[in-house]
């Protein structure tokens, strides 16, 4: 399929909006009365410090909702003041917040029901709106409604546009999209369904099982075992990874996408020798700025003496998880949570380890001075940031 005639196309239709209903003023206070807050704004006046009798609260220097979120949220907030009648729907969680999907479900915005991964469009009819998330939709799932007759209100991201750019020319090339990302996330399987012939690899390690086999070090009934469910139908690892394209889902870990990046790129100028190399590898600068400055502001953060992090973010958020990782990586005591009400008033926190399911830890806030980290995911609004804050307060009085 031509995916790029189609986005063409469709992006040529009445029916398609991009670029919201010119209706910012009419929800600004709607959205500074959910997300802003006037607290987050004094610490950040005050070089993101705070203090309060025995507790020193640290704030990353970035943090919290992105520009492409607070666009997405924005559009969707307009898309219900313009249809104040008609049935909205969303295909996914706006972004992974709760607190955020859960205001739209009170403005009477109807999510897509899944069912072990398939969605369920059956209660969509012609003339309704629907909403595309931040982390956007499938290219088929773009088809279905456009087919219906639906009005389609997009607010992907344009970081994640880019990427769809990129496998597209990758595809263009006959180059086989290598997309360091995590196989079922919404952001992966929208660029997936973009690219021409592609292999997901979660992390580094998966990356160097498939240098290996470049190399002519690995065995295909593993290989293809392994990969089954992470590759284009019909991969042949014989045939489609002579020609790569690196790109990624856009809240990766940074600092792995390059790295996975110069591993394929020194695989294939070793296999094929530097005046070949052109031939064989393509790579596009495709990591979202925020993401970056997130993670290079956690970096910062956790360089500071803290005695514990408090990472804010949707348990199903990417960019959330490997910012708890780097505060991990420097062995401070992190915990992970996507709402303040995880934080109980008998000093409890109800939190997510890295990899593992919710679990509870008395007495988390330890006595005496404490110095506490903060930073929050993409998806995550500065209002709950400022109510996590005045629990850690109120925690640090007692």
């Amino acid at each position: 399929m031509d995916t790029h005639a189609f986005k063409r196309s469709l992006h040529h239709s009445e029916r398609y909006n991009r670029r919201g209903f010119g209706r910012a003023e009419e929800v600004a206070e709607s959205l500074e009365q959910a997300y802003q807050s006037g607290l987050i704004g004094t610490i950040r006046d005050n070089g993101y410090k705070l203090i309060h009798g025995r507790l020193n609260v640290r704030l990353a220097e970035a943090f919290g909702f992105c520009w492409g979120v607070e666009r997405a949220v924005a559009m969707a907030y307009e898309t219900r003041r313009h249809y104040p009648n008609e049935k909205i729907w969303i295909t996914n969680e706006i972004i992974h917040n709760p607190s955020v999907n859960d205001h739209l479900r009170e403005m009477n915005v109807q999510f897509i029901s899944v069912d072990q991964g398939v969605k369920d469009f059956s209660g969509v009819s012609s003339g309704d709106v629907v909403i595309l998330p931040a982390f956007g939709a499938t290219v088929q799932e773009m088809q279905l409604l456009n087919e219906r007759g639906c009005h389609i209100v997009d607010t992907t991201c344009p970081w994640v546009s880019k990427v769809w750019t990129t496998v597209e020319k990758h595809k263009k090339h006959a180059f086989t999209s290598i997309i360091h990302g995590k196989v079922k996330h919404e952001e992966t399987l929208a660029t997936s369904s973009f690219a021409g012939t592609y292999l997901v690899v979660l992390d580094l390690e998966e990356a160097q099982l498939v240098a290996d086999y470049i190399l002519g070090r690995g065995n295909r009934d593993e290989f293809m075992e392994r990969f089954a469910r992470a590759s284009s139908p019909g991969f042949d690892p014989d045939r489609d990874l002579q020609h790569l394209g690196v790109a990624n889902q856009t809240t990766m870990l940074k600092s792995e996408t390059e790295e996975i990046g110069r591993l394929f790129e020194r695989t294939m100028l070793k296999k094929y020798g530097p005046a070949h190399l052109n031939e064989h590898f393509l790579a596009f600068n495709t990591i979202c700025d925020a993401t970056q400055e997130r993670q290079d502001a956690i970096f910062s953060l956790v360089d500071e003496p803290l005695d514990l992090m408090v990472v804010i973010g949707g348990f199903n958020s990417s960019n959330t998880t490997h910012l708890q990782e780097i505060a991990i990586s420097r062995g401070i005591r992190s915990f992970h949570i996507d709402t303040p009400d995880r934080i109980s008033d008998g000093n409890q926190i109800h939190h997510k380890p890295l990899g593992e399911d919710l679990t509870i830890e008395t007495n988390f806030l330890p006595e005496g001075p404490v110095s506490v980290g903060i930073t929050s995911g993409a998806s995550t609004p500065d209002r709950a940031v400022e109510e996590v804050i005045q629990k850690l307060m109120r925690l640090s009085e007692n």
